[in-house]
């Protein structure tokens, strides 16, 4: 049972404890830079630059941190990684520190916003390594057999952390100053990063010293003959992109369609939360009674309604509910093929080809978030500010329509 794995498993409870934490950091992050976005600029573009570029290091960096992961230390890695992300918070701080007002008057805080762009670039720079290490550092710690509860129960407590206790507090933090939630989040990365220095993994053996290309080239070899996980991982690029396309935009959709301060902002994704915890704890029963592929064309469907409940309707309590369920489709989606990868994949080679997955999972992301600055301010002129933010929605919603029909015509397991 996962619970035993908590109560008997010590690097387990550890790993569980420092991603509980980590997250949280990630969920107060997830409000307190956008947030901080809009009060520097207006510009649906620039707001998007700043997603974008937090997001761009799964496309610049995925492959190659597949090749770090599976060459170093992957608890070092982690720690690192945690402590760079403090050590960036602490910047925002004084950055922030540095300004004579905020909000600022438009068209001030161009230099200001540039930074914070570096900043976010460097952020998801960090966090790609970070991610990239924790997903394959589980295999070693728990057995193949308790890889579906293990990380049922780890994505379930990474929810409550990181989206239904992290974006409330940061809207109250960002209520008493807008210093306040960077200035928590760098305490947590530092704590993340004693907890992770706390574990002890069995050796791995002696690690052959393979060239970085060869090494990447045998990764991206595995993923070319094995096309069920390519297929999930192009996939997930299309649904993460118009997820991060949904997301980037939401900041402004809360003020400006829904009239949400910071704090409201805070509690509408903790419905999300809500929803990824009970995906959390459902999704590995789920799975086993439905099977893989109907498990994931459930997801998909999800997906094609929550994102029209946001694009159809402008009212709080249908984005709270459309939330709610994206996040627990998303987490049967995350459940069924992490733990398929986890379980198929040789621990040798599951670095690279985690990072092989994620370069075309995740590295869509930049363009999707980039790509709904675009669409509204281009159709801002045409349909009015109101239904320009609900648009990306609706598009997310037909890309998710056209790949339940791909899932339904090419995805088999064996």
């Amino acid at each position: 049972m996962a619970r035993a794995l908590v109560r008997t498993n010590r690097d387990y409870r550890l790993l569980l404890s420092a991603s509980a934490m980590s997250n949280l950091g990630d969920g107060i992050a997830m409000v307190a830079l956008p947030w901080l976005a809009t009060l520097l600029t207006r510009d649906p573009l620039l707001i998007a630059a700043v997603a974008t570029a937090q997001r761009l290091p799964w496309l610049l960096f995925a492959l190659p941190a597949g090749v770090w992961t599976d060459r170093a230390d992957r608890r070092l890695l982690m720690m690192r990684a945690d402590l760079m992300r403090m050590v960036l918070m602490l910047f925002i701080v004084l950055m922030v520190m540095a300004q004579t007002g905020l909000p600022l008057p438009e068209g001030a805080g161009t230099t200001v916003i540039l930074s914070l762009i570096l900043i976010a670039f460097l952020f998801g720079s960090t966090e790609v390594v970070r991610d990239n290490a924790a997903q394959t550092i589980l295999p070693s710690i728990v057995a193949h057999a308790d890889l579906e509860r293990a990380n049922g129960q780890m994505w379930s407590a990474e929810q409550i952390t990181g989206q239904f206790i992290g974006p409330p507090l940061a809207g109250l933090l960002i209520a008493a100053s807008v210093l306040w939630p960077f200035g928590v989040d760098a305490s947590i990365y530092a704590l993340s990063a004693v907890l992770i220095w706390m574990i002890a993994l069995p050796s791995r053996g002696a690690v052959v010293a393979v060239p970085f290309w060869a090494a990447l080239r045998e990764g991206l070899g595995w993923m070319r003959h094995n096309p069920v996980i390519l297929r999930l991982a192009i996939m997930l690029g299309a649904i993460n992109a118009v997820f991060i396309g949904g997301l980037t935009i939401l900041v402004l959709y809360a003020q400006e369609v829904l009239g949400l301060s910071a704090t409201g902002y805070g509690l509408l994704l903790t419905f999300g939360a809500m929803g990824g915890v009970v995906g959390g704890l459902v999704a590995p029963t789920v799975a086993k009674r439905l099977g893989m592929r109907r498990s994931l064309l459930v997801a998909l469907v999800g997906f094609i309604m929550v994102n029209l409940m946001i694009g159809l309707f402008g009212s709080a309590f249908m984005v709270a509910l459309a939330l709610f369920f994206e996040a627990a489709a998303g987490m049967l989606w995350n459940v069924v093929t992490v733990s398929y990868r986890q379980r198929l994949i040789p621990d040798h080679l599951l670095g690279r080809v985690n990072a092989v997955y994620r370069f075309f999972g995740w590295g869509a992301m930049p363009f999707g978030a980039m790509g709904a600055g675009v669409l509204v301010t281009v159709l801002t002129p045409v349909l009015g500010r109101n239904e320009a933010l609900h648009t990306p929605y609706l598009f997310a919603a037909a890309v998710c329509g056209l790949l339940t029909i791909y899932a339904m015509m090419r995805l088999r397991f064996d």
